[in-house]
C-alpha cells in the first residue's frame, strides 16, 4: 500500500533500525521505546489486522516473536515482557498494518493495560461461546 507507513519500511524507503528478517517478517525498533528494547515485529505483505492476516503470516510472527523476545531477554535481562497487538481503531490500533509490540518490562515502569472486569454470570459465557462456535463451522 503506497500510503503506508510499515510498507514503506519493509521497503527500504523509510529508515528503520532493523533487528530481524524472513520472508515474511520485519522487526525493527519501536520509535517510541516505553523501554530499552522495544521492537516491532511486522509483516511484510501488507494486511491491516489480524483480520486479514494469512495463516502464514501468522506463523511467521510468532515464529520471529519467541525469537526476538528471547534476545530481549538475554540483551536487556527485562523481569517480564509485555506482546502487544491492536487491531481497529476502537481497540486502539495507530497504524493499520500488522505488528506486535514486543515490550521490555520491569517494574513500576509506568506502563499499565487496564480494563473494566465485567465478569458475566456463566450462562452468558455460554452463550458468547455458541456465537464463536457456530462462526468456526
Amino acid at each position: 500500500m503506497s500510503d503506508c507507513v510499515f510498507c514503506k519500511i519493509v521497503a527500504g524507503q523509510i529508515p528503520s533500525t532493523r533487528v530481524y528478517e524472513d520472508e515474511h517478517t520485519l522487526a525493527f525498533m519501536d520509535l517510541g521505546q516505553v523501554n530499552p528494547g522495544h521492537v516491532l515485529v511486522a509483516v511484510k505483505k501488507h494486511a491491516a489486522s489480524l483480520f486479514e492476516l494469512e495463516v502464514a503470516q501468522a506463523e511467521a510472527i510468532a515464529r520471529a516473536s519467541v525469537k526476538i523476545s528471547q534476545a530481549i531477554k538475554k540483551a536487556f535481562e527485562p523481569e517480564g515482557l509485555s506482546v502487544y497487538q491492536a487491531n481497529g481503531k476502537a481497540a486502539g490500533q495507530t497504524v493499520f498494518h500488522y505488528h506486535v509490540h514486543l515490550l521490555p518490562r520491569h517494574a513500576a515502569d509506568g506502563m499499565e493495560l487496564v480494563w473494566p472486569v465485567k465478569n458475566p454470570p456463566r450462562e452468558k459465557l455460554e452463550s458468547h461461546a455458541e456465537k464463536i462456535r457456530r462462526q468456526l463451522a
